[in-house]
């Protein structure tokens, strides 16, 4: 293994930005995970985002990063605009346009394109004193550069870089293309210019080998492929007393098998399949959902909790009490954390459509649980090949997906013998040493410049 030591790359200070660095979401725990790795090698990392759970003498808080900031989300309003009404209201602003029957999606009104300007200066200033404040060596920035979702930090970020020439990591976990939502927009000269840039001290990373024969296709540029990843070096702690409460606090009965969905509740999560799974076993078991909706709307959680109700599935919506650490909620009872939860279960779920790359999936096997898993598209190229044993499905359930996670759940040796065959060759491929090994590559790549 090369190390970030052995290639003589240890930069001093990194500064790692983001529109959010906080919580449990998928950007912000690869984040800490790349954190991890570098200040294991001296490195120290400093933080710039919208949203921040980070050390605060080391951090800089801008709200305005935050995707979500009213400003940011009345931009995306608009520029992702899929309402009539929406559009109408946006294009009567324009002085051009006197037909009041006209409106376009495509067509970005004046008022938009300033107050993305205005913005834009006011990052791209927050940005300059970042760097000087923490005489920072390198940046990696995590998504910001990929998915559009804050146009004026991405175009700010790529004046930055292309002012300073700073080396930059650009870490993206999802693209524009990859979203439904940014496929009709007013914003596709911001899209084409920041997301990602085309600047020669940025190296791009993705996170999965499709994306980078995407981003090759689509954009002409070339990314290293680092997987997410998990210190599968360090195995897993024997859960404690507390741990043990878990199931009873998620509602749980004796003699019930606990199944575990360990996602948010949105449409691409699959979450019915796990519901028809757990109806269909024919065995008594509670599926217990450990996050929320988050963003995405509650329309979704409903049709969930109407289609447990109509197959008779026990179903427990528990992200109040399954946390980022453990202590109590507001009215008195007990919170976990993932890890508290991840020993407790009896089978995993993870039926989803569409994935990055797979964080639930990666942490089902460090837990050594039994999985059921939807082949997603990047489960197949990247995952599967591997050769992990866990119980597939198609896009919909199969008699021989119940068959074999019932035979998981009644015969608990065969369930080991699994768990004991994908910890093995996750810790060969998604470990924390594959992440040191490539960052360290990476990084000796951009103090000696660009080519």
């Amino acid at each position: 293994m090369t190390s970030l030591n052995a290639l003589g790359a240890r930069p001093s200070r990194i500064g790692i930005v983001s529109t959010r660095l906080a919580g449990t979401d998928g950007v912000s725990l690869e984040s800490a995970k790349w954190e991890t790795v570098l200040e294991r090698h001296g490195a120290t990392c400093f933080y710039f985002a919208g949203e921040l759970d980070r050390p605060p003498e080391r951090s800089r808080l801008v709200p305005h990063a935050f995707y979500r900031h009213p400003n940011i989300a009345a931009i995306n309003d608009v520029a992702y605009a899929g309402s009539l009404e929406v559009m109408r209201s946006a294009d009567a602003e324009h002085p051009l346009i006197h037909r009041r029957d006209f409106f376009s999606p495509y067509v970005r009104p004046p008022t938009v394109t300033r107050r993305i300007d205005e913005l834009k200066v006011a990052l791209k200033a927050e940005l300059y004193d970042f760097i000087h404040d923490f005489d920072l060596d390198l940046l990696t920035v995590e998504n910001a550069l990929a998915i559009p979702l804050n146009i004026p930090l991405g175009l700010a970020l790529t004046e930055v870089i292309a002012e300073t020439g700073i080396p930059v990591l650009a870490h993206h976990h999802d693209f524009a293309w990859e979203r439904q939502r940014f496929a009709v927009n007013s914003v596709g000269d911001y899209i084409a210019a920041a997301f990602p840039p085309d600047l020669p001290s940025v190296w791009h990373v993705v996170i999965n080998t499709t994306q980078a024969q995407q981003l090759a296709w689509r954009r002409g540029l070339n990314a290293r492929v680092v997987p997410n990843v998990i210190d599968f070096e360090t195995p897993p702690p024997e859960p404690d007393e507390y741990a043990t409460g878990a199931r009873a606090a998620l509602g749980v009965k004796n003699g019930e098998r606990l199944i575990l969905q360990p996602t948010r509740i949105i449409q691409r999560k699959g979450i019915e399949h796990a519901i028809e799974l757990t109806r269909r076993l024919g065995l008594p078991a509670t599926l217990v959902i450990s996050h929320a909706g988050d963003d995405e709307g509650n329309e979704y959680a409903g049709r969930v909790r109407e289609f447990a109700e109509l197959l008779g599935v026990h179903v427990r919506f528990e992200s109040e009490i399954v946390t980022v650490e453990r202590g109590t909620t507001a009215d008195g009872r007990p919170t976990y954390t993932l890890a508290d939860v991840y020993p407790q279960a009896d089978l995993v779920t993870y039926p989803s459509s569409i994935e990055g790359f797979g964080n639930a999936f990666l942490e089902a096997v460090y837990f050594r649980r039994p999985i059921v898993v939807n082949r997603y598209s990047v489960y197949e190229t990247d995952i599967k090949p591997r050769g992990f044993r866990v119980v597939e499905i198609e896009n919909y359930v199969t008699e021989a997906a119940i068959r074999e996670a019932r035979r998981l759940l009644e015969e608990p040796g065969l369930a080991e013998d699994w768990a004991h065959t994908n910890y093995e060759l996750a810790r060969r491929h998604f470990s924390f040493a594959v992440l040191d090994q490539r960052l360290g590559e990476l990084l000796a790549e951009c103090f000696a410049g660009p080519a």
